[in-house]
């Protein structure tokens, strides 16, 4: 086991079949969007940030679209945006922080053929660090203790990934450079 990805139960978890996209989650701060495209850019292939897509179709920023509709109406439309850009070859996709939430988004992520999710771990400390100054677009930010929960519920659900990168202590280029190497 490296320092830099930890592997689930002594061996990492499989990806069904020839990896064909690839799948970052990990919380706010964790790099999702900083390194999916050079990841993209590393393999050839196309990134997509499944946040700016639901900007592009809405037009509204995601903190509008929770004041305006609440939480539950925009995971439904998140859950639908990802199931729609999953079956996309040669993909990398960044989710938001939460999509893993949802069973059914983790259960199409997690078991579908050709893709490869990647959990990009960061500290709480290290992604409140690296989020100052956002509470404007992050309104959770504002709210510590309920972003120390949020984190601890979604951390193990974030660890059922195939593969594990622990970022806190890499560059964003190491970090692409890792998960390109995971695609084999």
């Amino acid at each position: 086991m490296s320092s830099e990805m930890e592997e689930r139960g002594g061996k990492k978890s499989e990806a069904r079949g020839p990896v064909r996209r690839i799948v970052l989650t990990g919380f706010m701060g964790s790099g999702k969007s900083t390194v999916g495209p050079m990841v993209a850019e590393r393999l050839g292939w196309r990134f997509v940030d499944a946040d700016d897509v639901i900007v592009a179709e809405t037009g509204m920023a995601i903190a509008d679209f929770f004041v305006r509709h609440g939480e539950a109406a925009f995971r439904e439309r998140e859950r639908e945006t990802i199931a729609r850009l999953v079956h996309e070859d040669a993909l990398v996709l960044a989710l938001g922080g939460g999509a893993i939430e949802d069973a059914g988004t983790r259960e199409l992520l997690l078991n579908g053929q050709g893709n490869l999710v990647v959990h990009l771990e960061v500290t709480l400390e290290i992604a409140r660090a690296r989020c100052g100054g956002t509470e404007h677009t992050r309104p959770v930010l504002a709210d510590e203790a309920r972003l120390a929960v949020r984190y601890e519920r979604r951390l193990p659900l974030y660890r059922e990934a195939h593969v594990t990168v622990l970022v806190d202590e890499m560059t964003p280029e190491q970090v692409a450079d890792t998960v390109a190497r995971e695609r084999r």
